[in-house]
Formats: structure tokens, sequence, C-alpha cells
């Protein structure tokens, strides 16, 4: 088997089944019954499966079930608010999240009426949470760092920031609009369910992709039939897709193109996956590339296509 490209950059785990569309993580005592509940209800309102911690919290260590309901999760939402950093029960939360994000998941914060720089920087309430933990836990500072590293890289994340400035629902719509979003750039294609030896190919290839690069990049993956091309081009698609305006998988592409039918049925599938669900009303093949290109050409857009030869 043979890669062809022209960039280069990271990889992760690729084979990932979501239970939750979104993970919330928040301060109780803060948001539960005001903004985190609200955010929620107008979530799941909308036909967006979350994940919301709703017992009261006893104990310092973190349960294995929210371990494994972040990790279940397409998206987490932190909503940083002032008494955020004062629970090590949502600090091991938020160290698990970024943990996540390494392996593709989506991570967005709300600095609910806190300056993102008091996050990166913990200054303020933030600092005074740190120092007492510093205290409690100066035999395993190792743990603080931990919390202090997750809380600045978070803090330089893109994400909204709330100052009561506006009406709580519109700001609440905005992250609805950008969930959703996210939600539909997230489709995955089937990969077979215990593949052997993908897991070194997969990482091969990602280190050869410049993702955040805004050029055109083409890769091929090319060799014998029956060695796992498909597999590997799935794996790959389902690991990156998210961090695009739109994605289609396209499959059967030679047999597809030989027929007038068949082109307008790989054109309606490509309009339909990348736009979410527009069709493609417009007649003959090239007026069709010419109204796609029109349409998609300004966005950044994760393309595969299967090809046998």
């Amino acid at each position: 088997m043979a890669f062809f490209t022209n960039k280069g950059a990271s990889s992760s785990s690729f084979n990932h089944q979501y239970k939750y569309d979104v993970f919330l993580s928040f301060r109780g005592e803060d948001t539960r019954n005001g903004f985190t509940s609200n955010l929620n209800g107008i979530l799941r309102h909308n036909g967006i499966n979350t994940f919301i911690d709703d017992e009261l919290r006893r104990g310092e260590e973190i349960s294995i079930e929210l371990l494994e309901a972040i990790e279940s999760s397409r998206i987490s939402i932190i909503v940083f608010s002032k008494n955020y950093a004062s629970s090590t029960w949502c600090l091991d939360e938020l160290v698990k999240i970024l943990e996540c994000k390494s392996h593709g998941q989506i991570v967005l914060p709300v600095f609910y009426k806190v300056d993102p720089s008091k996050v990166r920087s913990q200054k303020g309430k933030f600092g005074e949470a740190l120092a007492k933990h510093e205290e409690k836990f100066k035999d395993n500072m190792k743990k603080v760092q931990r919390w202090r590293a997750a809380l600045n890289e978070a803090g330089n994340l893109s994400g909204w920031h709330y100052q009561n400035d506006r009406p709580q629902f519109r700001f609440i719509q905005e992250i609805f609009a950008e969930i959703s979003s996210a939600k539909l750039n997230c489709k995955q294609v089937f990969v077979v369910k215990y593949p052997i030896g993908i897991d070194s190919r997969v990482e091969e290839i990602n280190k050869r992709l410049d993702i955040e690069s805004n050029d055109v990049c083409m890769l091929v993956i090319h060799g014998l039939p029956g060695i796992g091309k498909t597999t590997i081009a799935k794996a790959i698609f389902n690991l990156i897709a998210y961090q695009f305006e739109g994605s289609s998988f396209l499959e059967n592409v030679r047999e597809n193109t030989r027929t007038n039918d068949g082109l307008h049925q790989l054109q309606e599938t490509l309009y339909f996956d990348i736009l979410g669900g527009r069709n493609l009303k417009v007649h003959g093949v090239f007026k069709r590339i010419d109204v796609i290109m029109e349409m998609l050409g300004h966005k950044r857009i994760l393309f595969v296509t299967q090809i046998s030869t």
C-alpha cells in the first residue's frame, strides 16, 4: 500500500462510537438551576442528545461513569463560572475532556460571567481556588499542575463569553446553532468493528495531512484489492471530518459515473451531505457542476472518494 500527498500533521484514535452529542461540564452551585439548565433544555428540545450530571456530588474522586460519559460524547461544552475551579470534580472533568479533545472530540468553552484571561492565567477566583488546592494537595502537586495546564489550555480555546450584555435566550440560541452545525459535520461512515493493524496506517496518513492549512490538499491511497484501503479512508474520514465546514464520503464513484443517472446521484449526494439536506434543484450534469462549485467553493470541505480500478 502506498500514500501520495503534498502536506503533513497530527494523529489520534479513529474508531469511536458516540452515545451522546454533548457532555455538559459545569459548577452546579453556579449554574445548575439557571444557565446550564436552560442550555440543556433547549439542546434537548431541538434533538441534541446531552449528558448532564444531575446528581449532587459526593467525595473527591470523579466517578467512572462520568469519565465514560465524557469519552462517549461527540462534543463537550465547558461552562466556566466563578466557582468552577473550586471543584476538584470539575477540574478532573476538564482534564479528561481535553484528553478526549486530542482524540478528536470537539471542545467548546462558555465563559459565563468570567473573563477568559482569568481562566488562562488562574487569576481572581480561579487563582484563589488553585492556591487552596495546592495547600490541600501539597503531597500530590502533579495533580494541581495538570489542573493548571488544563485551565490554561481551555482558556485559550475559541468559545463564547457571556457578560450579561444580552438576553440569555439569544446567547443560548447562538450556542445551539454552533452545536447543530458541528453535529451535522460530524457524521461518520461505517468502519468494520474489529479492524486489524489499522491504527498505525491511520496514524501514518494523518501525519501527512496539514489540516490547519487553507491550501487545497490531495492524498491518494492506492494498492492491491482487499488490503484495507477503503477501511483506512473511512477511519481517516471519521477522525477529521469535524474540523471541516462540510464533508462527504462517496463510494463506488467509477461505477456511478458511467451513466448520467449515476452522475446525477453522485452530485445530489455530495450537495446533500455538505449542505445538510438541501436538494440540488438544477437539471443537467454540467449546470450542476457550476452550481456546486459556486455554492461550495468558499467552504472548507473534506471530500473522500472511492474509485475501484
